[in-house]
C-alpha cells in the first residue's frame, strides 16, 4: 500500500500542472490501492471524497507547485483517518487496571509483557495478571514473558480464588493496592472466533475491576476480519482503543485505517516487532508520513535517545573526529541496531531512504547483523583495536572461532571500513577540514 501510494504522488509531483482530470486519475488509483489493501469500501469512498473535493480547490489548483499540495491534502486527510492527534493511555489511581482482550493467537500476552516493559521503564511499578484459566500454558506464557520484562506476574493462591477468572483479577489489584503496585495489567481469556462464552465473561470482569483502559489488541495481518472483531468487542464489551500487533510486517494494512475509521476508538499503541522493546505509542501523523514515504525521524530519535546515554554519544563523535574507531565501537552499534528492532522498520523511519534501500553497506537482515556480532567477538581484543593487523591467518583463525566463511570475515572488514570512511568524512566536513577516501568510497551528496 506505502509503495503505491508512494508511487502515485510521486507522478503527481513530477507535473508542473494539475487539471480536474489528472486530480481524478490520481484518485482512482488512490482508491484501488486502499481497496487491494483490505481496507473497508465504505472508508475508502468518504476518504477518497474528501480528496478529491479539496485537491480541486482554488488553492491547489493555482499554486506554484499543485502536486505539492495534493500530497499536503492527502496527508492531512491520512492523519485524520488514523485518529488525528495520538491518544495517551488514561492510568490516575490507584493501582490502575488495563484489561487486555482479543482472540487467541492476536498477541495479547506478549503485547500485555511489552507494556508493562515500557510501564516499568517509564518508572512505574507494573503487575502482570493472567486471567485465562482454561489453557495452562497461557498462564506459563505470561510468567515466561512477565521474566524477560522483569515485571512480577500475579500468582493467584490455591483455594483462595475459586471463582474463576474475575476472583483472579479482584485478588491481583488487591495485592497490587498492598504492595504499592501499578498498573495492573490483566491478560484475559481469548478464543479463536467471538462467541457469547468469551464476551461474558469480559463484560463480567469489566464491572468487577472497573479499568482505566480495554484494550483490544489486534493483528493487523488480518485485513477486514480485524475490523469485524473490533466492531463486536466495542458493542459488547465497550473498548477504549486499540493496539495493532505486526504493524512491521508486509501485510496489506488496512486494518491500520480502517478500525479507527468504523469504531471510533483510538489506536494507542503499536506492535513493530516480536522484541518487548518492539512496542510504540501510536502518532497518526507519524504513521501518516511513513505511508507515504516521508519518514518519521521524531519516533527515530526517540528509539534512539532510549538506547544511547549522552555521555556515550559525545564519546562516539569525539572518537570520530579524532579517527580512533575501532571494531569495538563496530560491535556497539550493531547491537544497539538489532535492539532497536526490524532495520526495514528503522528504515522506513528515514525520508527518502526508501528507494536507498539497496545501495547501504549493511544489509538490511537482522540475522546478519547477529551474524556478524559474533565475528567480531571471536577477535582478540587487539584485533579489534587495531584491525589493520588482521592478515590472512587471522581472518582465517576468526572464521573458524565463529563459524562463519573468511569470505564473511573479509566482507565484515571492508564494511567497517566503508563506515569509518564515511564518519570521519562526515567529521572531517564539519570542521572544516577534508579527508581522502579509499578508493570506490564516495560521500553522498547534501
Amino acid at each position: 500500500m506505502s509503495a503505491k501510494l508512494q508511487g502515485i504522488l510521486r507522478g503527481l509531483r513530477a507535473r508542473g500542472r494539475l487539471g480536474e482530470a489528472e486530480v481524478a486519475a490520481a484518485c482512482r488509483e488512490i482508491r484501488l490501492a486502499l481497496l487491494e489493501a483490505d481496507v473497508s469500501f465504505r472508508v475508502v469512498r468518504e476518504f477518497v471524497g474528501r480528496i478529491q473535493e479539496q485537491a480541486v480547490g482554488q488553492e491547489v489548483m493555482r499554486s506554484l507547485t499543485p502536486g505539492q499540495q495534493v500530497v499536503k491534502v492527502v496527508h492531512q486527510e491520512l492523519t485524520a483517518l488514523l485518529g488525528g492527534a495520538a491518544s495517551e493511555l488514561e492510568l490516575e489511581g490507584e493501582a490502575a487496571v488495563i484489561l487486555m482482550v482479543g482472540l487467541q493467537g492476536g498477541g495479547k500476552t506478549t503485547t500485555a509483557a511489552k507494556l508493562a516493559r515500557q510501564l516499568k521503564e517509564k518508572g512505574r511499578r507494573p503487575l502482570l495478571v493472567a486471567t485465562d484459566l482454561k489453557r495452562a500454558a497461557a498462564v506459563e506464557q505470561l510468567q515466561q514473558v512477565g521474566r524477560q520484562a522483569g515485571v512480577p506476574v500475579f500468582q493467584p493462591r490455591e483455594g483462595r480464588e475459586g471463582g474463576g477468572a474475575v476472583a483472579v483479577g479482584r485478588a491481583a489489584v488487591e495485592e497490587a493496592r498492598r504492595e504499592g503496585l501499578g498498573p495492573v495489567i490483566v491478560d484475559t481469556a481469548g478464543r479463536l472466533h467471538v462467541d457469547q462464552e468469551l464476551m461474558g465473561e469480559l463484560v463480567e470482569m469489566k464491572e468487577a475491576l472497573c479499568p482505566r483502559e480495554v484494550l483490544l489488541v489486534l493483528d493487523a495481518m488480518t485485513g477486514q476480519d480485524a475490523v469485524k472483531v473490533a466492531e463486536e468487542f466495542d458493542r459488547a464489551v465497550g473498548i477504549t482503543g486499540v493496539v495493532l500487533t505486526k504493524l512491521d510486517g508486509d501485510a496489506r494494512g488496512g486494518a491500520a485505517l480502517s478500525v479507527r475509521a468504523v469504531t471510533g476508538k483510538p489506536i494507542k499503541l503499536a506492535g513493530v516487532g516480536e522484541k518487548l522493546e518492539a512496542l510504540e505509542a501510536f502518532h497518526p501523523d507519524r504513521m501518516a508520513s511513513r505511508i507515504l514515504g516521508m519518514g518519521d525521524v521524531a519516533t527515530l530519535v526517540e528509539q534512539a535517545e532510549a538506547m544511547v546515554e549522552e555521555d556515550e554519544a559525545e564519546e562516539l563523535e569525539r572518537r570520530v573526529r579524532e579517527g580512533r574507531l575501532d571494531l569495538n565501537d563496530f560491535l556497539r552499534e550493531l547491537q544497539r541496531l538489532t535492539k532497536m528492532g526490524s532495520l526495514e522498520h528503522l528504515l522506513g523511519m528515514i525520508p527518502g531512504l526508501q528507494a536507498l534501500r539497496g545501495q547501504l553497506p549493511l544489509q538490511v537482515d537482522q540475522g546478519r547483523l547477529r551474524q556478524m556480532a559474533v565475528i567480531v567477538q571471536s577477535m582478540t581484543a587487539e584485533e579489534r583495536t587495531r584491525p589493520e593487523i588482521i592478515d590472512g591467518s587471522r581472518r582465517k583463525r576468526i572464521a573458524r572461532g565463529s563459524g562463519r566463511t573468511v569470505q564473511e570475515v573479509n566482507l565484515l572488514l571492508k564494511q567497517f571500513r566503508q563506515m569509518e570512511a564515511v564518519l570521519e568524512g562526515f567529521a572531517g566536513g564539519a570542521a572544516g577540514r577534508k579527508r581522502s577516501l579509499p578508493k570506490g568510497i564516495r560521500l553522498p551528496r547534501s
